[in-house]
């Protein structure tokens, strides 16, 4: 059952100074600033990508180079902003090098992701590139197989699409990633639009292609 928006945004601001104060794992050693997320707390559309770079960790804010500039145009490409969203990351806090995030680092933070997930309630959870789509989703298929294609999960006890898409980083690098990205972003609002299909298998087993879509809920600023 939903909470009220003023109760669970309550609760995402001290979930937010609790990850700032994290020591569950080595990695709070050496960052600069723990990156939460940010954006809109009551959001319907969660975007989830794998780890803070040099940038975020400066700022401690999710998605602020030349990806996130990218994400910006994605979302101004089908009529939203960032403050219609919540971003965020598997890791609060930045791997060295931008290393691959270790498994008990993974442990460490995911508890956090799933409180997230569960105060600000989103309808679709849009995974950002191959590390953040199999760890959500359970599965090892690559995200060239499966872009594009929503996924009915339940995850934090919350029903939800999971939606893979391309890192904006390999859409940099990459023209054809780039035109498969702007090609998948336009199906979000319609997936927005979809009611969420019943669960019919066990918990967390779910993994059925749907086609879908609906209009942003109202928004609560939280973080950005």
């Amino acid at each position: 059952m939903s909470t009220s928006a003023e109760p669970r945004r309550e609760a995402l601001v001290e979930l937010y100074r609790e990850v700032s104060d994290c020591t569950r794992c080595p990695l709070h050693a050496g960052r600069t600033k723990a990156v939460f997320g940010s954006g809109n707390a009551d959001a319907e559309l969660l975007f989830v990508g794998e780890a803070p770079g040099a940038e975020e960790d400066r700022q401690g804010l999710p998605f602020v180079g030349r990806a996130g500039q990218l994400l910006n145009q994605l979302l101004e490409g089908i009529g939203m902003r960032r403050e219609d969203v919540f971003i965020g990351n598997i890791l609060k806090s930045r791997p060295p090098g931008n290393r691959d995030p270790q498994p008990e680092e993974i442990d460490a933070c995911w508890p956090y992701l799933e409180r997230q997930i569960q105060l600000i309630e989103p309808r679709v959870i849009a995974t950002l590139g191959n590390f953040a789509t199999k760890r959500i989703t359970g599965s090892q298929v690559g995200i060239t197989r499966c872009c594009g294609t929503p996924q009915v999960h339940e995850i934090a006890g919350r029903t939800v699409f999971i939606y893979p898409l391309f890192h904006p980083a390999a859409a940099l690098r990459t023209p054809s990633v780039l035109d498969r990205l702007r090609e998948d972003f336009s199906r979000l609002p319609s997936l927005l639009a979809e009611p969420l299909p019943e669960l019919e298998a066990p918990a967390g087993s779910a993994n059925e292609p749907v086609g879908a879509r609906r209009d942003p809920a109202s928004q609560l600023d939280l973080f950005g």
